[in-house]
């Protein structure tokens, strides 16, 4: 069966962004850039909330047509293009983007259908609303971090609202020579 993953850049406080959603804070050098590629290599659909979805719909394109983008960056945008994406919201009517599922409603039930399917992994990319909503109800099997050595002290937190204790276990552990952390959890189903 398939895992929701949470793979999410987040500052040693626990931001996900500051405050005006800003990310200039993220440690990302070529060897964050290699552990990102690594992870997109396990994802078998993206997931994004509406506003993320948006700003990767608006952006990735666009780099297909700029003869200035980085072969990495090409090689992504291809990715991410074709690979099947999956937005969440209430208020999209319709997803345009090229081979996209909108999810509107009855989302555990939809996604419980989507794990079963054969692949790879379902990752949340950023989507820090979708990330609190599914947290809130419990289905998130795993989370990614990338916890970068830096304290925002405002911003938009990973983790809010929480009402109920879920214990995780750290699978593996990479330190960077950024000092960055990247982190891998799994929800652990012995409560």
């Amino acid at each position: 069966m398939r895992k929701v993953v949470l793979f999410m850049h987040v500052s040693l406080d626990g931001y996900v962004a500051g405050i005006d959603g800003a990310l200039d804070w993220i440690s990302f050098d070529g060897e964050l850039q290699e552990k990102a590629d690594e992870i997109v290599r396990n994802v078998g659909s993206p997931m994004y909330g509406r506003v993320t979805y948006q700003m990767m719909e608006n952006y990735w394109p666009t780099v297909l047509k700029n003869p200035d983008s980085s072969k990495r960056e090409v090689e992504h945008a291809n990715w991410v293009e074709n690979v099947q994406k999956i937005v969440f919201s209430k208020t999209l009517q319709k997803a345009e983007w090229n081979n996209t599922l909108l999810i509107k409603d009855n989302i555990p039930e939809e996604l419980s259908k989507l794990k079963q399917q054969p692949g790879k992994d379902l990752v949340i990319f950023g989507s820090p609303s979708l990330s609190h909503y599914l947290m809130s109800l419990n289905l998130i099997d795993a989370y990614q971090l990338t916890i970068n050595p830096v304290l925002l002290g405002k911003g938009i937190p990973l983790f809010k609202n929480i009402e109920n204790k879920t214990p995780l276990k750290l699978a593996h552990s990479d330190k960077l020579k950024s000092g960055v952390l990247v982190n891998y959890y799994e929800t652990r189903k012995d409560k």
